[in-house]
């Protein structure tokens, strides 16, 4: 019989917060019968402590390396960048399947390490829907800082360091507080607006106090004629939350903007989505990740009003302890399946995913060479 074990390892990405497993799930799956070994970690949110009051045996910090190699090992974001090659099953997001900078360097540890990724992006139920994701978190902490970006600017500001939040009630308070009490008459438009993402983007801009009329909701009819869009330059903040799988024409592009001269209303771009790096990037007006030190990027324009761009790839992490358990109490019924792996479908085609983007990757670095 497969043995039931997880290693939890700790996270290496500064400022991330969140957890894959939470002491709850982590509770449940001891009581199914899996040994659950968790990394001690200082800067997750929730404490060591609250692991080993529900059966967890303590580790050392980034200790998974040593692991016996039959562990497979769960995380949340990318792992050190190196050269070393991976013998061991990892869970986590990649951020390698869709051409990212570097992907193929990072599959190919894999491909020499004889280890694979069950990459937590691709696992999906029959109908192709993620098991678990952080989108509805996402949506609504992105939405967040945008409006803050919007306030600081009005008060001729940049929008300084971002910490986490408490909880999503403290988050809404802090929003309505930088507009003196409430967000009543900003405009926002929110693309993606009925996928995960977009509700939770939508969600926070109602409890901010925009009027509905206000929230422009946009989806798949409304995007389907091609960019770029006129509509989003006369909207105070525009908020991408598409999942983009393949080249599509672009939201908006630096020339519409320069045309739009003191015409432009937009002031903000919050891309959710964080597709800077992807080659398919839908906004070509900005191509860097900016972080909760600095949250924004201004975009240079020879003319109009400022913009800035959004573009943290770990917005959840700015509600730690709520987004983590809604995403781990998802993703729970399929560990509790990884066990049967083999024929488990979700793992199954996780796993074939991952075997055709190796190849892709094999591939790419021979042209290379």
């Amino acid at each position: 019989m497969v043995a039931k074990v997880f290693w939890f390892r700790c996270e290496t990405k500064k400022l991330e917060r969140r957890s894959a497993l939470t002491p709850s799930t982590a509770g449940q799956l001891i009581k199914d019968g899996f040994t659950v070994y968790v990394e001690r970690d200082q800067q997750r949110i929730f404490d060591d402590e609250e692991f080993e009051r529900v059966g967890c045996s303590l580790v050392d910090n980034n200790t998974w390396p040593s692991a016996s190699l039959d562990i497979p090992i769960i995380g949340l974001k990318e792992l050190v960048t190196s050269d070393e090659p991976l013998p061991h099953s990892h869970m986590y997001f990649g951020h390698c399947y869709k051409g990212q900078a570097g992907w193929s360097s990072v599959l190919s540890r894999f491909k020499r390490g004889g280890g694979i990724l069950y990459d937590l992006e691709s696992l999906t139920d029959a109908t192709g829907r993620r098991v678990a994701a952080f989108g509805f978190h996402a949506g609504f902490a992105g939405a967040a800082v945008g409006a803050l970006t919007l306030a600081a600017q009005r008060e001729g500001k940049k929008l300084g360091n971002l910490e986490p939040y408490a909880n999503e009630a403290a988050m809404v308070a802090n929003v309505r507080a930088a507009f003196g009490g409430s967000g009543k008459g900003v405009k926002a438009l929110v693309v993606g607006a009925l996928g995960r993402c977009g509700r939770g983007a939508v969600d926070l801009l109602r409890k901010i106090g925009l009027d509905e009329d206000d929230i422009v909701k946009w989806d798949v009819s409304e995007t389907a004629k091609g960019g770029p869009f006129e509509e989003l330059l006369h909207v105070d903040i525009f908020v991408n939350c598409i999942s983009l799988s393949s080249a599509i024409p672009p939201f908006l592009t630096r020339d519409q903007l320069e045309a739009a001269g003191a015409h432009r209303r937009l002031s903000v771009v919050v891309d959710v989505s964080c597709d800077a790096t992807n080659p398919f990037n839908p906004l070509p007006i900005c191509d860097v990740i900016t972080t909760f030190p600095e949250p924004t990027v201004l975009v240079a324009l020879s003319q109009g009003p400022p913009l800035s761009v959004v573009s943290i790839d770990h917005l959840p992490s700015l509600l730690p302890r709520e987004a983590s358990e809604k995403f781990s109490s998802d993703l729970l019924p399929t560990l509790m399946e990884f066990p049967r792996r083999e024929t488990a479908r979700v793992w199954t085609d996780a796993k074939r995913m991952f075997d055709d983007k190796v190849a892709e990757a094999v591939a790419e670095l021979a042209g290379e060479s």
